[in-house]
């Protein structure tokens, strides 16, 4: 007899194993299928597997209980950003234009309150991995490797896939399976966007005349170049795209670019490890088809400017995971699925827009240079220090759930409670969260119709932002706020919109 699995996610990378996470905490049955047989690559360690981790990843990873496990994993850097002490120096960039902790205004953002944990940490792909898989296997997700999904087809009640010659039955299948993800195009997504400028080289390489190359990022006549000594060299060559995975890397070629764009005769004498990309801005236009979802670089991508394609995929998977065990439970309220990618999908625009805008700062003409030098300007204050955090870190992050409370459809402040807990920490079992500051036995009562749903808290906080009682999704976004007695009729209606259904 065929098992059918509650959900089957194509895709063993970061964002489909977190998904999986997700899934199993309402003990969901997951199968995860993955192409590659072996999880490990050069390109998933340092160097080039370095990523940045913005404030709603850690967030999601602080709210799970794995951001202990991911900070003892060997990051490069572990940023706390407290009040108390400040942290120092970069805090990101823009098009390679850093803007510095000490002209960040964190008063700017009134609902941010900085937590135990930590707002940016840079750690390597393999390590983020490592402690997903890690979770995952300990949650009971099954993960079969060397199996990608070849072809699938949707029923009335669940979806047939094919893999590696095998057959697996679904009530839902994710995609997660990456930029070009076999998903997406048999599912027949539409994925629209922009076509590439450039081909982005990322190589590292043995020289025999080093001196001969500055440090650090330029911006050059024909491109640009960055070098991190001795030979990791990032570099950008506005060839429309030209060379993007249509031919091998040798040393011969990357000697070539790297002369037209550094415009000086450098001796490369072996070339280690080399992998290109481009700026190709695609979008799905929406992350859902029937019974088929889309999640991380299979419903969008871009060039790597920023860091900010990962922690978009993570983000896809928190906001979706709830939502789809509420479907697969049965209570979920009418349009909560496709509110997945109703709330999803601008983001996804914005940040491709972002990734955009660093591209026309970085085009070798003499307008890009004009506009860098206003952005520089622009960047040093701190107004503008503080706009390129907000975007970067994430903290500008809002879904739009129809209040004007500017608490409402942000993620939550990690409230420090009476009784010794933090907000993150109550949301650990993936359960929405009703905290009642001033301990309302009405409101209490109230909520207690939704108590398989919905963890109700009663605690004063040492810092409650003006607020008397708030509602918490699972995914750690606020859906309703009281500044004062409760509005009980509001807050039912609201319950009710996210989490179906009084018992």
């Amino acid at each position: 007899m065929t098992v059918i699995y509650d959900v089957v996610i194509a895709g063993a990378g970061p964002v489909g194993l977190f998904l999986a996470c997700e899934l199993r905490l309402a003990k969901r049955s997951v199968l995860v299928l993955e192409q590659a047989e072996d999880p490990h690559s050069p390109l998933k360690r340092l160097p080039f597997g370095m990523r940045g981790l913005w404030t709603p990843t850690l967030e999601a990873f602080y709210r799970r209980g794995m951001l202990d496990d991911l900070a003892m994993s060997q990051p490069v850097k572990v940023d706390s950003g407290s009040r108390a002490q400040p942290a120092r120096g970069p805090a990101g960039h823009f098009a390679g234009i850093v803007f510095d902790h000490d002209l960040i205004d964190t008063s700017q953002w009134p609902y941010y309150l900085p937590g135990s944990h930590v707002t940016h940490m840079a750690c390597d792909m393999e390590q983020i991995e490592s402690v997903l898989a890690a979770r995952a296997g300990a949650m009971g997700v099954e993960i079969r490797r060397g199996l990608g999904v070849e072809a699938f087809e949707q029923l009335d009640t669940d979806v047939v896939i094919r893999a590696g010659g095998e057959t697996f039955r679904a009530r839902w299948l994710v995609g997660c399976d990456g930029g070009r993800s076999t998903v997406r195009k048999v599912g027949g997504f539409e994925f629209l966007g922009t076509d590439p400028e450039f081909t982005g080289y990322s190589v590292q390489v043995e020289m025999a005349d080093p001196e001969k190359l500055r440090p650090g990022r330029h911006y050059t006549p024909m491109g640009m170049y960055s070098l991190t000594p001795p030979g990791t060299l990032a570099m950008v060559d506005f060839d429309g795209g030209a060379f993007h995975r249509t031919q091998p890397i040798t040393l011969e070629h990357v000697q070539t670019v790297l002369h037209r764009i550094a415009g000086v005769d450098v001796s490369l004498t072996a070339l280690k490890q080399a992998s290109t990309w481009t700026d190709r801005a695609c979008q799905a236009t929406t992350y859902r088809k029937g019974r088929v979802l889309l999640a991380g670089d299979a419903a969008h991508i871009h060039s790597p400017l920023g860091g900010q394609g990962l922690n978009l995929g993570f983000g896809d998977a928190m906001n979706l995971g709830w939502k789809l065990t509420a479907t697969l439970r049965g209570d979920a309220p009418p349009g909560l699925l496709d509110s997945y990618s109703n709330e999803r999908c601008p983001v996804g625009a914005q940040v491709l827009d972002w990734s955009r805008a660093q591209v026309a700062l970085m085009r070798p003409s003499r307008n890009s240079r004009a506009l860098e030098a206003i952005i520089r300007d622009l960047i040093d204050t701190r107004d503008g220090a503080t706009y390129f955090a907000e975007r970067v870190w994430g903290i500008s992050l809002r879904y739009d759930l129809g209040s004007s409370h500017p608490l409402v459809g942000r993620s939550a402040s990690d409230f420090a409670l009476e009784d010794g807990t933090k907000l993150g920490e109550r949301l650990r079992a993936g359960r929405a969260l009703l905290l009642d500051f001033d301990s309302s036995a009405p409101l209490q009562a109230l909520v207690n119709q939704w108590s398989d749903r919905i963890t109700y808290v009663a605690s004063d906080a040492k810092e409650r932002l003006g607020l008397s009682a708030l509602l918490v999704r699972p995914d750690g976004i606020v859906a309703w706020v009281s500044e004062a007695d409760a509005d009980l009729e509001a807050v039912a209606e609201v319950a009710a919109r996210w989490f179906g259904e009084p018992v």
